[in-house]
């Protein structure tokens, strides 16, 4: 078997370059013959820092992904995964949702993007064909301006793919909007964990990713009836291609200087999660290479065993049903292409990885960088400062939220028990390397699967899922003193 290679980045390095700061757990039913199991108790987020002040907005029904709010009107809306669409009405003192749109409005049965760009709502996902065996992205647009319920415009729809029958086909997912409002940015996560096969239960036969999969798409904002081909050169010659070799970015956000940066969930793998400084053209490597670290399922003489490679957890999905497996016919790297590496995590918080030797190892005890987050965390809810609104040492800078918690992830144990929480992140560009290194440091925990988040002026709303009812968060953040 071939050594992995990696790209982890000494610290030192660092030091070199001047600082230039710039912007569920599923609960099983329990039997009829016992009682019934207590709901799981709801922590209350804690801040780590004395000048955030945590309250909770209000209570939501379940399973919510996306939080959003209106230009211009500052109405919260919030989606959830079977495509609800409910603003947050606050006229009468406690803000009290409604549901505004179904999947029955809009067609997407399972939503899990959506975005404001002005008074238009634009909400992306996926639908299922074929008797569920196959699968089209789907982009619809809404004029949000009256109490009528609004018209739909469809922007685009896919051709048809085929889904598969594991946890690892993400879908079309996170949507931003450019500077400008001439375009939509929309992610298409994976339908592998690592670029293996999935049919579904033998229909669509020896399919891996493909042109519609891993990648960041660029769509006119004014776009309608658009049909998305399973054709990469086409796509490419249409200018809808705007990033590939991205496993799944499940949340996308430009900083104040314009610079368009995902987080991204990575394989079963001990991969760290990566955050990539999207750029036009650039290929980030999935599947031949996430957070540094070469796939080595590429390599035909490859043979997974735990025994010998440390970065199987055997706890793993991917492992219990062997799709980390001997696979001589794995694609070759595209001949030309060139692999952007991942933005270099400095410390202190969330930077543990598997190092060489197979141990857990923490970047601030060695002096390396990781690209970029823990391993199996779950990076959401990616948010930067644009308008610079916040005080100190958090003007013009960025936040994320890790989903997983360590303690209760089989997987992220290894590494920690922390988890669930927010990450202020002070990015710096490196001209060495034409990227940007983060420091990273953890300022509110105990938060309950959280997904998405908002920031306006210095108020950073957290949203979370739920299965049977979930919440919003305020985090009122030290801000900029008002002229008086």
């Amino acid at each position: 078997m071939r050594s992995l290679r990696f790209s982890f980045l000494p610290i030192a390095l660092y030091a070199l370059v001047p600082v230039v700061v710039i912007a569920q757990q599923t609960t099983t039913p329990p039997a009829t013959q016992r009682p019934p199991r207590p709901v799981p108790v709801e922590t209350t987020p804690v801040a780590l820092r004395s000048d955030i002040k945590v309250e909770r907005y209000m209570a939501i029904g379940p399973k919510a992904v996306r939080l959003l709010v209106q230009p211009g009107t500052g109405t919260f809306y919030y989606t959830n995964f079977d495509g609800g669409v409910f603003k947050v009405n606050t006229s009468g003192g406690a803000p009290v949702s409604e549901q505004i749109l179904s999947a029955a409005d809009h067609g997407i049965t399972r939503l899990q993007g959506a975005i404001f760009s002005g008074n238009n709502l634009y909400l992306c996902g996926n639908i299922s064909v074929n008797n569920g065996k196959g699968n089209k992205g789907r982009m619809v647009r809404f004029n949000i301006t009256s109490s009528n319920k609004p018209e739909m415009t469809v922007v685009f729809n896919t051709v048809e793919y085929g889904t598969n029958a594991t946890t690892f086909d993400h879908g079309w997912n996170a949507l931003e909007v450019s500077p400008d409002g001439k375009y939509i940015y929309a992610n298409t996560g994976a339908r592998t964990d690592h670029g293996e096969v999935q049919d579904n239960r033998g229909a669509y036969p020896n399919a891996r990713d493909n042109a519609l999969t891993a990648k960041i798409f660029r769509i006119p904002a004014d776009a309608k009836d658009l049909e998305l081909q399973n054709d990469l050169a086409k796509l490419k010659a249409d200018g809808f291609i705007y990033a590939e070799g991205i496993r799944n970015a499940y949340d996308i956000a430009f900083d104040s200087s314009n610079n368009l940066f995902a987080v991204v969930n990575s394989s079963d793998y001990d991969h760290n999660e990566d955050m990539f400084w999207i750029r036009q053209g650039h290929h980030y490597g999935f599947p031949w290479v996430m957070s540094g670290i070469e796939n080595p399922q590429q390599y035909p003489d490859w043979q997974p065993n735990p025994d010998t490679d440390p970065f199987i957890p055997r706890s793993a999905h991917a492992w219990a049903v062997k799709y980390f497996r001997n696979d001589p016919e794995f694609p070759k790297i595209p001949e030309g292409v060139k692999f952007t590496a991942g933005v270099q995590n400095l410390g202190p918080d969330a930077n543990e990885y598997r190092g060489h030797s197979g141990k857990v190892l923490d970047g601030d005890n060695t002096g390396v960088t990781t690209s970029t987050f823990t391993p199996h965390s779950s990076p959401l809810g990616l948010v930067f400062d644009r308008q610079n609104a916040l005080a100190g040492d958090l003007k013009g800078t960025g936040f994320v939220l890790r989903n997983s918690l360590g303690a209760r992830s089989s997987m992220m144990k290894p590494f920690t028990d922390q988890g669930r929480d927010l990450l202020h992140l002070k990015m710096t560009y490196n001209p060495l390397t034409d990227n940007y290194f983060v420091k990273t440091t953890r300022v509110a925990e105990l938060f309950n699967n959280p997904t998405d988040a908002v920031l306006i002026g210095n108020e950073l709303y957290i949203i979370e899922y739920g299965n049977v009812q979930g919440s919003i968060w305020k985090l009122t953040l030290p801000g900029k003193s008002k002229k008086k």
